[in-house]
């Protein structure tokens, strides 16, 4: 099987700048949200984009995303601050069995769809999780709670990151999404369902979503990664990517809106 993708980004109708981050770069694809609130988001999410870049091929770990959240981590401390949360998905093997090694860290989200269903697979580092997790409050009353926006895990704090970690079946069919809060913000899950069931280049899909987001709000960022697995094409590279303009390469800043 191969992999390709589409990616857009787009700082809203709110925001002076975009403090969003992402990369596409296989194995690993990216998505890093700048704090808002905090001095430097856009850096401390660049940082993070700029440490998995050129990762080339090689077996990610867990212990490699690790460490590389660590690097950025001081890189941010060390240098002009900010914080930013980070969440992506790698391609893997295991046992000859192709996996998506999912990590997260802050409310950034990974989604997959089979073309029916939709599954969140990461979950939220966040005060309104914690909330949802303890039974005070729905996840209907999150979307809306004043203090949705506060993540209890970051990139760039004093402690060291915590990224958690998902090994998750790669199949034929699968879609995968990667977006910033300022998409989730904008759009319930049954809106995020139903424009990854839509048909299209994941690089359409992707540019739909974004749209989506900004129609309904546009109040945050806005950045999401689509990334469609396909029966391989015969090419004797197996991953490859199909978009629309050279989004491909490794990004660390959003394009303005």
């Amino acid at each position: 099987m191969q992999v390709v993708w589409g990616a857009q980004t787009d700082r809203g109708r709110v925001r002076e700048i975009n403090e969003d981050a992402f990369l596409t770069d296989p194995p690993l694809f990216v998505v890093a949200d700048g704090m808002g609130g905090y001095e430097s988001g856009e850096i401390a999410s660049a940082a993070v984009v700029a440490q998995f870049a050129g990762a080339g091929p090689r077996d990610v770990t867990p212990e490699w995303i690790t460490e590389c959240l660590g690097i950025a981590n001081r890189r941010i401390r060390e240098g002009a601050g900010g914080g930013t949360t980070a969440t992506g998905a790698a391609l893997v093997e295991r046992d000859g069995r192709p996996y998506w090694l999912v990590f997260n860290i802050g409310d950034s989200r990974v989604y997959l769809s089979d073309g029916s269903d939709l599954r969140q697979i990461s979950v939220d580092h966040s005060v309104v999780q914690e909330l949802v997790d303890a039974g005070k409050i729905t996840p209907e009353r999150a979307r809306t709670h004043p203090e949705r926006h506060i993540v209890t895990r970051a990139v760039g704090t004093a402690a060291d990151p915590r990224p958690d970690f998902w090994l998750v079946p790669r199949e034929l069919g699968d879609r995968l999404l990667l977006c910033s809060d300022g998409v989730t913000g904008e759009l319930d899950d049954a809106a995020i369902a139903d424009a990854l069931r839509q048909p299209g280049s994941a690089q359409a899909v992707a540019e739909r979503i974004a749209a989506g987001a900004l129609r309904a709000g546009g109040r945050d960022n806005i950045t999401c990664v689509v990334i469609d697995v396909r029966p391989s094409d015969g090419e004797s590279t197996p991953v490859g990517g199909e978009q629309d303009r050279d989004d491909t390469r490794p990004r660390t800043r959003g394009a303005p809106g």
